[in-house]
């Protein structure tokens, strides 16, 4: 089979990593024998290692820059050991935000710059972009409410509300920068509802 990529984006406290299980059990259904679930930051060892850094609370002085630089060397490791050489089998792989996160925080919500944050990325991704990317679409204040009640927020998620609803916006202004890749859907909806519609979505890149 040919090898599928597809990110999943979104705000924090979205309901990604629910759909992406969702979406796993699909795929294999459809003939996928091994279906590759990673995240970012992390998905390699040195890549969980720089998201240590990258999340730590502790780490208040963290430069815009710094931080940028940081996700694309995760993401560039990411990119060489797993997903390039799983794509090159024939593999499905399902990422927990890819570089499109970095356009959206770095480059919307921190003000790198969209062009900026992809010149930086231009490096790690070496050439592979998303079949597909989901955009779970989700008030920024629903999102973090959602986080809380689950764990401890980490250094990112404990910014400002008026930086996560900068974040929220940047990905509804990107979806619409890139119609054809990335797919919108109200992730107020039920689990199933959102589950169909991103099932509807695969399957127009699967019969293309």
């Amino acid at each position: 089979m040919q090898g599928i990529f597809i990110s999943m984006e979104g705000p924090d406290g979205s309901g990604k990593s629910t759909q992406i299980e969702l979406l796993k059990s699909y795929l294999e259904a459809k003939g996928y024998d091994e279906i590759i679930i990673t995240r970012e930051p992390g998905g390699t060892v040195i890549s969980e290692a720089i998201r240590e850094i990258i999340l730590n609370k502790d780490y208040v002085e963290m430069g815009y820059m710094t931080e940028a630089l940081l996700y694309a060397s995760a993401r560039a490791q990411l990119v060489s050991q797993v997903i390039k050489p799983a794509l090159e089998a024939g593999k499905a792989v399902i990422s927990d935000r890819f570089v499109d996160s970095s356009a959206v925080y770095q480059g919307m919500a921190r003000g790198l710059g969209v062009e900026t944050a992809y010149q930086i990325n231009s490096y790690a991704i070496q050439g592979v972009m998303p079949d597909l990317t989901i955009h779970m679409d989700l008030p920024a204040k629903v999102g973090i409410s959602r986080k809380k009640k689950q764990a401890e927020l980490d250094r990112m998620e404990l910014e400002t509300l008026e930086f996560h609803e900068r974040v929220a916006q940047g990905y509804r202004d990107l979806a619409t920068l890139n119609p054809d890749r990335i797919k919108s859907i109200d992730a107020t909806m039920t689990i199933e509802d959102i589950h169909n519609k991103i099932v509807k979505y695969v399957e127009a890149v699967l019969n293309r």
